[in-house]
């Protein structure tokens, strides 16, 4: 299986979601800094995994995803490949939505890191064998913005702060939240699949998690 990843940006060291992917699928190739990618370079990969926000790189936050870079993603998904979205991928930028479309979500927002707990709701490839499993995380809640998505998992997390303080304060007091954390679309003959977790190492690490991951990356690149 060739997989490409694109990481890194201000919020989102790169190396977390390289190191969490190295050892599921070994020599996969990785695209840190954007400046000047050339779009014709998905043809050539089986999945792309997309774990980073609209930056071109850690050290610059200039917005890499141009119209021709959406249309490219979205011209690679239809004609047959495999995009995986984790955590910051799901992040718009300014002016991203045609990529926000393809993804089927865009990031809202996230309370202080806390215990998070993901469960299985529905059998399917990417969830087979996935047990319920909890750790640290930025608990990223998501609008849904495609009609076609198939839900597969949720989690949870539980209230932080005040109740009357969560209009003001929402970061520091945020409600209890239940969110949708693992996704599957299709798009022309690709496959879609978004995964929310994963803004530490440690939830890359879990057992359960990586068998998530791993699954994933099957179903994308047209298993199961």
């Amino acid at each position: 299986m060739r997989v490409l990843l694109f990481c890194d940006d201000y919020y989102h060291p790169g190396d977390v979601p390289r190191d969490g992917l190295l050892s599921i699928v070994p020599g996969i190739d990785v695209i840190s800094d954007t400046e000047g990618f050339d779009p014709a370079v998905l043809a050539k990969y089986d999945v792309v995994v997309m774990s980073k926000c609209d930056h071109v790189s850690k050290e610059n936050n200039a917005a890499w995803k141009t119209a021709a870079v959406q249309d490219a993603f979205v011209q690679y998904v239809e004609n047959g490949g495999g995009l995986l979205v984790t955590h910051s991928g799901t992040v718009a930028g300014d002016d991203t939505a045609v990529l926000d479309d393809l993804i089927g979500c865009r990031f809202e927002f996230h309370p202080n890191n806390c215990l998070v707990t993901h469960g299985v709701l529905k059998p399917h490839p990417v969830t087979a064998g996935v047990a319920t499993f909890s750790e640290v995380d930025e608990h990223y809640k998501i609008e849904i913005l495609a009609d076609d998505i198939e839900i597969l998992a949720a989690s949870y997390s539980a209230a932080q702060g005040e109740a009357e303080k969560y209009e003001s304060e929402p970061y520091f007091n945020a409600p209890a939240c239940i969110a949708p954390c693992a996704y599957v679309r299709t798009q022309g003959k690709g496959r879609v699949c978004v995964l929310t977790p994963g803004h530490v190492i440690e939830v890359w690490r879990n057992a359960e998690y990586a068998k998530m991951l791993e699954n994933a990356l099957k179903w994308c690149a047209g298993g199961g």
